[in-house]
């Protein structure tokens, strides 16, 4: 049985404030293509739709770690696979952007090598090298120039090796369940570089996910349930019964963070600057959004077509970012004052227990919460237009002085 929060003992759909953001996520089509490319069973390469048939086994046999207690609504996981592989398409994305692109290809030019903490020291032998380098090279040269986001077979990969995450390999050489259908060259590079990471990188990284996520699993235990029955009502759809997967990575994409469908899954970067303290709670609650707020977008585009307008870019996202920042404010800046009291009482008792500890820690918070949008400067990059729309038609609806229909069937007026 999954554990509530899961971390593995071998240890699609944001990209939240990156400048890429308004470039490439212009229409609201892009759910429903990335669902149907997903589905379509034409692209599925046939070794993936094999290994669904084995994960099943491989999962049910592996030891998970529930180390801060159960929690609702997300199962968190630090799996040692898609943190690799995060790691080796982030050196080979790197690798291609650095070199020219009227530059011949060499060897020698621009040599990838295993990133780490910076201070520490990780001396790698020739032939660790060696392995580390091909390993880049080929990311490289088969996935740097595809999206995590966008590219089905990349899509597709991060799922395979997320439900894999115990496993020692992903061949089945030793254990038969453990055989993750991937293709042969890709699954040779990941377990000839698996040593490499494992012996250097991957403590470091286990250990900032595994932090990360301590800080987050107090907010998710005490204001994931409200939270989720509140975005679902706004929504006017139900949360997804099961509880929803996040793949804590030490890096993920430029964004910090994505969200893929058909599973509803969701990648954070557990070292992006952007996803710590508070800001955690909102990132992992707007990632989950994009799985629910299809009516949102549907009933944008049913309005334009009926008023015979162009569906506006990014209307529906710059909500969805309006409408979790709104709903997390008030709960953090309550949560605040509670700990502010809590913290005034211990001291006026004169006590040292560790709730006197842990009120000081959580007063450490801003009085006033600032949501991810208005702190990353998210309405300044072309997006204006639509804080104006949302704070005069879409927030009305979220204090309940409208309905749904009428505040959509107003912002798209308003364009």
């Amino acid at each position: 049985m999954i554990a509530e929060v899961e971390l593995a003992q071998t240890s699609t759909r944001k990209e939240c404030c990156a400048d890429s953001w308004f470039v490439r996520r212009g229409s609201w089509r892009y759910h429903r293509a990335l669902h149907m490319r997903t589905i379509a069973t034409i692209r599925l390469p046939a070794l993936f739709a094999a290994a669904a048939l084995l994960f099943s086994a491989a999962l049910a046999a592996a030891p998970q770690i529930d180390a801060y207690g159960p929690l609702p609504v997300f199962e968190l996981h630090s799996g040692f696979w898609l943190n690799l592989h995060h790691r080796l398409y982030e050196e080979a994305r790197a690798l291609r952007n650095a070199a020219p692109a009227s530059a011949p290809k060499s060897a020698k030019a621009n040599k990838p090598t295993l990133q780490v903490v910076p201070g520490s020291k990780v001396t790698l032998s020739t032939s660790e090298q060696r392995t580390w380098d091909e390993a880049v090279s080929y990311y490289a040269a088969n996935y740097a120039d595809k999206d995590l986001l966008f590219s089905t077979e990349l899509v597709l990969l991060k799922n395979q090796l997320g439900d894999f995450e115990t496993c020692d390999e992903l061949s089945g050489t030793k254990k038969k369940t453990c055989d993750a259908g991937l293709p042969g060259k890709l699954t040779q590079i990941l377990d000839s570089v698996a040593p490499v990471y494992r012996g250097h990188r991957w403590p470091a990284d286990d250990r900032a996910n595994r932090a990360w996520i301590k800080r987050v699993a107090p907010l998710v235990r005490e204001q994931g349930v409200g939270l989720s029955h509140r975005l679902a009502d706004i929504y006017q759809t139900r949360w997804p019964a099961e509880k929803i997967r996040v793949d804590v990575s030490a890096a993920a994409n430029a964004a910090g963070a994505y969200t893929t469908l058909e599973p509803l899954r969701v990648t954070i970067a557990s070292s992006d600057p952007r996803n710590q303290g508070d800001a955690a709670l909102e990132v992992l609650f707007h990632e989950a959004s994009h799985g629910i707020a299809t009516p949102v977008e549907l009933a944008i585009a049913r309005e334009c077509r009926q008023r015979d307008k162009p569906i506006p870019r990014d209307l529906w996202h710059a909500l969805i970012f309006y409408t979790t920042g709104e709903v997390i404010k008030p709960v953090m800046e309550a949560d605040g004052d509670a700990a502010e009291n809590n913290q005034n009482g211990a001291k006026a008792a004169g006590s040292n227990n560790n709730d006197a500890e842990s009120a000081n820690s959580r007063n450490s918070r801003d009085a006033d919460y600032t949501p991810y949008a208005m702190r990353e400067g998210l309405y300044q990059r072309g997006w204006e237009n639509y804080l104006t729309l949302l704070t005069r038609y879409w927030q009305p609806y979220l204090e309940g002085r409208t309905t749904f229909d009428n505040a959509i069937a107003h912002m798209v007026s308003a364009l």
